[in-house]
């Protein structure tokens, strides 16, 4: 029987780490999700772990890397703003194919942002690869506690999987919030051994691992993205995860993940009493993002209103996977500012929202 423990979101983060085995945890203070790294920095000690604060997100990144380069399960959080400081770093762990997972509990922006709101503002930035190198990461975004904590656990498994990093993307509401959570060890299978591994022993016959960060020739850089071109197609026919909510007889469609897709639902049901036929798609792996699936509900709709606290940026995807001929709307950050206000896109909002597209 599991145990069942009130915690919030950034908790769940850290209690997920640990149901995973990971003992490593390199990082630096940042609001929103400063508690991770202080959960950890009393935890991990007590079950043989080491507990770094950094001297900056663009250093624990580096550590991450050296973590991971020796096979540890390994990881770090931060937020936007530091997680751009870390995009270096991680386009690193990418071309050495090092496993481990990053956290970004995203807050609004651009620049230093606000710490103390919500914000879904660094959707392209998690999605694109950190913006260059043409590499891709695994995504996850959960929308609760026990999703967070279930993910994360998930994520060191995907990571371990297909040898690179894993981002678990949450915000400001999903890490503050607090939930009821049930305290399991989930199993997915077997992985393979890691003798990549720099782990300082000699396992192949008097000759070590060797790891080189560059590509000394355009054949090499080649080879190396002709590889990750088959990995990626195997994520993306393997890995694909999403949600759906009331989508078989809906007329319109809502899109929205994590926090967005909390009080999106809240709206579906407020919408079906009120006699519209509203469903939602939540897609929970950002990256590979669940096109197929969206296609198939967006056609069957016919309208797709896409719910996302930024200026729209999940909208893109949106509009790209879909024909031009389904109409695509979009309800971003200024939804906070009527029916409601207050610091989210209340479900009153998305009906208003609703009603205006259907005239």
């Amino acid at each position: 029987m599991s145990e069942r423990l009130l915690v919030s979101g950034n908790n769940a983060v850290a209690r997920g780490a640990i149901q995973a085995d990971c003992k490593y945890f390199f990082g630096y203070p940042i609001t929103p999700q400063s508690e991770i790294p202080e959960y950890m920095s009393k935890e991990l000690p007590k079950i043989g772990g080491v507990f770094v604060q950094s001297e900056s997100e663009s250093g624990s990144i580096y550590m991450v890397y050296g973590g991971g380069l020796a096979g540890a399960r390994i990881m770090t959080s931060t937020s936007s703003p530091g997680f751009s400081l870390m995009a270096e770093g991680i386009s690193y762990l990418a071309e050495q194919e090092i496993p481990a997972v990053i956290v970004n509990v995203m807050r609004m922006g651009p620049g230093i942002g606000t710490g103390g709101q919500g914000g879904q503002t660094d959707y392209l930035q998690v999605t694109k690869g950190c913006g260059h190198g043409g590499y891709k990461n695994i995504v996850l975004a959960p929308s609760s506690c026990q999703e967070i904590f279930d993910q994360m656990q998930l994520a060191f498994y995907l990571a371990d999987k297909y040898r690179g990093p894993v981002l678990v993307v949450t915000d400001f509401i999903l890490g503050e919030m607090e939930e009821i959570i049930n305290i399991k060890t989930h199993e997915f299978g077997s992985l393979p051994p890691k003798e990549w591994a720099l782990t300082g022993k000699d396992k192949r016959g008097g000759e070590r691992a060797i790891h080189v960060a560059a590509f000394f020739s355009y054949l090499g850089i080649l080879n190396y993205h002709m590889k990750q071109i088959e990995k990626y197609k195997n994520i993306q026919e393997t890995e694909v995860r999403y949600d759906t909510y009331l989508t078989d007889d809906c007329d319109m469609l809502l899109v929205a993940y994590g926090s967005s897709a909390r009080i999106a639902r809240g709206a579906v049901d407020m919408g079906r009493a009120k006699g519209y036929k509203l469903g939602l798609l939540r897609p929970i792996t950002l990256w590979p993002f669940p096109s197929d699936a969206l296609v198939q509900h967006a056609k069957k709709a016919g309208k797709v209103l896409v719910i996302e606290d930024s200026q729209g940026q999940l909208v893109e995807d949106v509009k790209a996977y879909l024909d031009s001929d389904i109409p695509v709307h979009l309800l971003g950050m200024w939804g906070r500012h009527n029916a409601g206000g207050g610091g989210i896109i209340h479900p009153e909002r998305i009906i208003e929202e609703v009603e205006k597209i259907n005239g």
